[in-house]
């Protein structure tokens, strides 16, 4: 099992250079890093893990530049958003980050996309939140148009381009595209229209979970083989790692601390046991 891991970079933790130096010195398998552009003050959206809002959700590094920094000083690293939020972006200029990140880094990009939960950072973006799912399938028709070897033109409600030149290309034609988000017939829909796997949060119904998003991939013709799912699994141990190895699982996610380096160096030293 591949292990990576996720973390809040922000002005005051370890940054992007540092810990993406010390991950692939240590072996493990990517960076993940999270997206949010604000948190208004007056906010009306509940945390969705309960309790008050961490205060590094409103510090985040911007992720395209925080993985450039990374991927610059890396070779192997995988290097993904953990999740870009998607409906917050505009779909060509979007499509141009994640195009030159993974040429840049030689393939090396993971794009985790999302539909995002706070409604007052979405409305600042002109985002409408009953729509915000669909505008990001859209998206991907839009950013799909222009990943293309060929100029092609798309017109859609959420997003319109002309057939266009559009270079850089991501290697390989498109970055490997992950859905976060929960259990569902949107987004398991979403991952076998247009994307390539699910980063789940580990929980207890993760096993029946994968049983219905794997009927689903199956069932629109995808190779069972080419599903990738990466559990994000907050406190990890031996034994929920076993037991995510036997769903099938080959890669997962460990949080890290959103801190300084010393406090990340010795996570880091605690999850190595795994791998």
């Amino acid at each position: 099992m591949r292990i990576a891991t996720s973390m809040f970079l922000t002005d005051e933790t370890i940054t992007p250079v540092r810990l993406a130096r010390e991950l692939e010195e240590r072996g493990f398998s990517g960076l993940y890093v999270p997206e949010h552009t604000h948190i208004p003050v007056e906010r009306t959206s509940p945390y969705p893990l309960g309790g008050d809002l961490p205060p590094e959700y409103g510090r985040t590094l911007d992720p395209f530049v925080a993985l450039a920094q990374a991927a610059a000083v890396t070779e192997r690293l995988t290097l993904g958003t953990g999740i870009t939020l998607v409906a917050q972006h505009d779909p060509i200029h979007l499509a141009k980050q994640v195009a030159s990140l993974d040429h840049l880094s030689g393939g090396r990009f993971t794009f985790g996309v999302g539909y995002g939960w706070n409604r007052e950072e979405a409305a600042d973006h002109g985002v409408v939140w009953k729509t915000r799912r669909e505008r990001v399938r859209r998206h991907f028709d839009v950013m799909r148009a222009l990943w293309s070897a060929e100029p092609t033109a798309y017109e859609g409600e959420f997003g319109s381009v002309r057939a266009s030149y559009a270079y850089p290309k991501p290697a390989g034609g498109a970055p490997r595209i992950l859905f976060g988000g929960v259990a569902g017939p949107t987004v398991f829909r979403h991952i076998t229209e247009v994307g390539d796997g699910w980063l789940p949060i580990a929980g207890g119904s993760l096993p029946e979970d994968l049983a219905a998003l794997r009927s689903e991939w199956e069932a629109a013709g995808r190779d069972p083989e080419a599903l990738h799912i990466l559990p994000l699994v907050p406190r990890p141990g031996a034994e929920k790692l076993d037991r995510l190895a036997d769903l099938g699982i080959r890669e997962v996610v460990l949080q890290l601390p959103p801190a300084g380096a010393d406090e990340v160096l010795r996570a880091l030293d605690a999850y190595a046991e795994h791998l």
